[in-house]
């Protein structure tokens, strides 16, 4: 979307302010003394990785002047649930740097178990309310890529999913950067296959995800279902990426619906 004359842009305090407030609620919430010996304190983690995101997300937006106050427009009812789902990632981020033996394991379960259920949350306050905006989407796309990264290090980081699950995290950005790529060489993008089942398996995959992180769950059956669980969302990647480089017809999917 093109920016309209008089935007003004999304305050940049707002990572900020927003990482530094995820820290200080990190920090109180969770002792340290149960959490980490390392170098890297997880609620300086969790900050960091809140505030990146934020910036990364209006660091190209402007609010339109029909907005009135940007900070209203920012924190609308939908915006405000996407931005306590990205929050809750970062918490689940910065235990990367906090030991499996923790008390607090079940911690990162927890917070990206939530965040799926305000993923699906969001999108629906959005169309009820009539809050479907440009930061909306980019909020909640940003979310869905740094929880699909942040959780499932953290899982195998503390050996409860095998190293092979990390392929979909690298399959996203594959995709990305092979977009990109043909871009930048003047090559043709094609529009993906409409399909839902990109969605459908997303949902598949939040929930493994939490379950792999329940300390309770075990783990020989989590590292025994995984390529089961992946091979779909892959081979759909590769599907996408084959239509949209045009080595696939899209029309061919369509008349599969």
């Amino acid at each position: 979307m093109a920016e309209q004359h008089g935007d003004s842009p999304v305050p940049v305090e707002l990572s900020v302010v927003g990482g530094f407030l995820i820290a200080v609620i990190v920090g109180m919430l969770f002792p340290a003394d149960a959490m980490t010996r390392w170098m890297f304190h997880p609620a300086v983690v969790a900050g960091c990785c809140w505030a990146g995101q934020l910036w990364y997300v209006g660091r190209k937006l402007s609010v339109p002047p029909a907005a009135g106050n940007p900070w209203r427009y920012i924190f609308g009812m939908a915006n405000t649930v996407t931005l306590l789902r990205g929050g809750l990632y970062a918490v689940v981020a910065g235990f990367l740097v906090v030991p499996a033996t923790t008390d607090l394991a079940w911690v990162p379960a927890a917070c990206y178990g939530v965040g799926v259920v305000l993923d699906k949350l969001d999108g629906t306050v959005a169309r009820t309310v009539g809050e479907q905006t440009q930061l909306g989407t980019r909020l909640d796309m940003a979310f869905d890529t740094f929880g699909f990264v942040v959780a499932p290090l953290v899982a195998v980081f503390w050996g409860q999913l095998p190293v092979l699950y990390l392929s979909l995290s690298a399959a996203r950005y594959a995709y990305v950067g092979g977009i990109r790529w043909r871009r930048y060489r003047d090559r043709p993008v094609f529009e993906r296959p409409d399909s839902n089942l990109g969605k459908y398996l997303a949902g598949v995959q939040m929930v493994f995800i939490t379950a792999a992180l329940v300390p309770v769950v075990p783990t020989e059956l989590v590292f025994r279902l995984t390529p089961v669980v992946l091979a779909p969302s892959l081979a759909v990647f590769l599907r996408d990426f084959l239509v949209a480089s045009g080595r696939l017809p899209r029309e061919w999917f369509d008349r599969q619906r």
